[in-house]
């Protein structure tokens, strides 16, 4: 699609740009809504999985379709991925059961996973390397744009609507998306028709959802040491070893082994990992913090996210303006991630006490560093590859990202149930007893449950139904409560501050690489050096 004049492309881009604009708005209005949800439908104990489910299905349909859109054309997965995503949203705003749920949102994980592969790869169709840069800060703009009124939105409508509606209020903008693809997307085909790995595709669902399945159950419904953990692991291993034999004698294989020999693709894909380690954790947890520990409400709640998305919008524009100026990534992709993690251990001194502006503050570091370096990891893996694999490369860092964000989630969601576990059983020994209060076994039973400080009208009504001698005792139960749910969030930014860590020493070993200024099979990578010529349309 290089070949198109530049007002088609930018045209082209817009229609991505919506279609990715649906999924993230999608996204990024259930973290602040979940807290109520839950409280409504119940399952604290499954919560995790409306998260992890749809990583769990977005990343093997992205992985897969990354490579068929190499062979097919990206155009008929987009559009099935907007028909598979909007089906399930509107499907889970219907949901009745947490159960119903996390089935509901499996299948917008599949539509997810084929838009998010085909758009990225898109992009990389459109634009060579050394352009990229500033095309791909505004995809993540995008994503940040949603994340400003997601979140708000999502809480408002919790707030003072039926929350039902945070899964249908997007649904114009789905077909709004359908409508722009399907008129505006060339059809067009990959470049050459090869054999579907099938077999390989197989097993690769079979290495990940096991191993998704036991980091998810591991610590919470089973021992890490339990033999349901040790069997799902020893099943990973399995299907892994049978993957990679099939994928070294497969003729096209879904995911070819040797991209891995090369040292940019590899490091930056473990980098992916790891950022979105840190990154879904914070997404996740930070409105938990706000609405259960501050008692802020959701609507509140998303104006306090707020900033966070705000920053990495404008940090992820003008670091994408920087590299296509520059040619260079590597100094801005370190700075990023050393943000990030100090925006994350400062998240992790965050208690009771703390101050709504301090909140603020360190989620901005947070969106600032997220910004910076988030979008770097995909142009390097673009730029080290050839054309003909741009599909199945983009669509491994989706998956290697979507990887550590569901990985991430159920390591963190482990370290803040044993947390809070403990802290709950130390304040039931240490439960203070008010002389004159009465029997107070029926208040204590309410605080076994966390939940109950995402439901401000429950604890309205708790505190509202005690004698007056009671309340005092409500009150310091509350207060502790609070403070045992706040330690538990602190060891998730202390983890995710290590987590993210990593990926910044691991950047240090990223070697950086001239962006090529064109697309083309026989442009050499020296051609990319110096300052970027300017192009007619």
């Amino acid at each position: 699609m290089e070949h198109l004049s530049q007002r088609k492309k930018i045209t082209i881009l817009i229609a991505i740009m919506v279609s990715l604009l649906f999924v993230s708005l999608n996204q990024t209005i259930v973290g602040t809504a979940l807290p109520r949800i839950v409280a409504d439908l119940g399952g604290m104990d499954l919560f995790n999985w409306v998260f992890t489910i749809f990583m769990l299905t977005s990343s093997v349909t992205a992985i897969l379709v990354g490579k068929l859109s190499d062979i097919y054309g990206r155009k008929r997965f987009i559009i099935t991925g907007l028909l598979l995503f909007i089906t399930g949203s509107f499907l889970c705003g219907t949901a009745e059961t947490i159960i119903q749920l996390i089935l509901y949102r499996g299948l917008q994980g599949f539509g997810g996973g084929m838009i998010m592969s085909t758009a990225f790869t898109s992009v990389g169709d459109l634009f060579p390397p050394r352009e990229r840069g500033r095309w791909q800060g505004l995809m993540s703009a995008s994503f940040g744009l949603a994340s400003v009124f997601g979140p708000t939105l999502g809480g408002y409508i919790v707030d003072h609507w039926d929350w039902h509606w945070v899964f249908w209020v997007f649904l114009p903008f789905g077909l709004v998306a359908l409508v722009l693809i399907f008129r505006l997307f060339p059809s067009t085909s990959g470049q050459r028709r090869e054999k579907v790995d099938y077999l390989g595709s197989l097993f690769l669902t079979l290495t990940i959802v096991p191993m998704l399945l036991a980091f998810s159950w591991a610590g919470d419904r089973y021992d890490w040491l339990s033999s349901e953990i040790l069997g799902l692991f020893g099943f990973t291993l399995i299907a892994l070893a049978a993957f990679l034999w099939i994928e070294a004698q497969a003729a096209s294989p879904v995911l070819p082994l040797d991209l891995f020999r090369n040292s940019t693709f590899t490091i930056s894909n473990a980098i992916g990992f790891l950022t979105g380690m840190g990154m879904f954790g914070t997404i996740m947890y930070t409105p938990f913090f706000v609405q259960g520990v501050l008692g802020i409400s959701a609507t509140s709640s998303g104006f306090v996210m707020m900033p966070m998305t705000l920053s990495m919008v404008i940090a992820s524009t003008v670091s994408g303006q920087i590299i296509t100026r520059t040619g260079k990534y590597k100094k801005l992709a370190l700075f990023g991630l050393a943000v990030m993690t100090a925006g994350l251990y400062s998240m992790s001194w965050m208690d009771a006490h703390t101050a709504s502006y301090t909140v603020v503050i360190n989620i901005i570091l947070v969106g600032t560093g997220l910004g910076i370096a988030f979008p770097i990891f995909t142009l390097t893996v673009q730029n080290a590859v050839e054309h003909a694999r741009l599909g199945v490369a983009t669509a491994s860092t989706q998956l290697f990202r979507q990887l550590g964000g569901t990985i991430g989630v159920s390591v963190m969601g482990s370290i803040f149930s044993y947390r809070m576990e403990s802290e709950v059983k130390r304040l039931a020994q240490d439960a203070p007893i008010t002389p004159g209060a009465g029997d107070t076994s029926n208040l204590w039973s309410a605080f076994q449950d966390p939940q109950i400080l995402m439901d401000p009208e429950r604890l309205e009504r708790i505190r509202s139904s005690l004698p007056e001698q009671a309340v005092p005792l409500f009150e310091s139960l509350l207060r502790l409560m609070k403070e045992s749910f706040s330690l538990a969030i602190e060891h998730v930014f202390l983890t995710g501050s290590i987590v993210v860590l990593l990926a910044f020493i691991l950047t240090l070993f990223l070697r950086e690489m001239p962006l090529r200024q064109s697309n083309r099979p026989e442009e050499r990578e020296t051609k990319a050096e110096g300052p970027l010529p300017q192009t007619e349309g």
